[in-house]
């Protein structure tokens, strides 16, 4: 079973690291083994992001994508770990291109991650996410600062224009309550 607290240990401990490979060897670790991360943090019975642990310098978030959701364009501005134990996560990685002195997106590439894929996102990386699945699918993100307070942005699906982030849309394309 997956322990939660020696997990999170051994996070903080890869953050000494000056590269972020460890931190992506200890996610790496925990998904070889799907079962046990279940065991530990449950089965996914429904969709929602679920805080782990939170600190200045790490957040780590069990996030249950709904079956079909996919997110809008967005960054983190954090190095991200996300290492899947159920379902598949698939990515579509942008770029930034000047457009009229503003920026716009443009695909850039994708990667389709599968239970026990384990992937690294540098902190300038813009991606959105689909899960192409029918049921929930699950994943271990972890960040490499306080993700929950980081100032961001997101794209809007149409004009690919760069808004601020808003956790209201992403909360209302995971099929949670809004609270409105």
């Amino acid at each position: 079973m997956l322990k939660l607290d020696q997990f999170i240990a051994d996070l903080r401990a890869s953050l000494a690291e000056r590269s972020r490979q460890a931190m992506k060897e200890v996610v790496a670790r925990a998904v070889s083994d799907p079962a046990s991360v279940l065991r530990g943090l449950g089965e996914p019975d429904k969709p929602g992001l679920k805080i782990l642990y939170k600190s200045p310098e790490l957040t780590i978030l069990n996030v249950l994508w709904s079956p079909g959701q996919i997110t809008l364009p967005h960054e983190h501005r954090l190095t991200t770990v996300i290492g899947m134990y159920g379902g598949r996560e698939d990515n579509i990685f942008w770029r930034r291109t000047p457009n009229a002195g503003k920026f716009q997106l443009e695909a850039a590439g994708g990667e389709a991650l599968g239970i026990g894929d384990v992937a690294l996102l540098g902190k300038d990386i813009v991606h959105s996410v689909i899960n192409p699945l029918g049921r929930i699918s699950g994943a271990i993100h972890v960040y490499d600062g306080p993700f929950l307070t980081v100032e961001r942005s997101m794209w809007d699906a149409e004009t690919l224009q760069e808004q601020p982030y808003d956790a209201s849309k992403v909360v209302a394309g995971m099929g949670l309550p809004t609270g409105r």
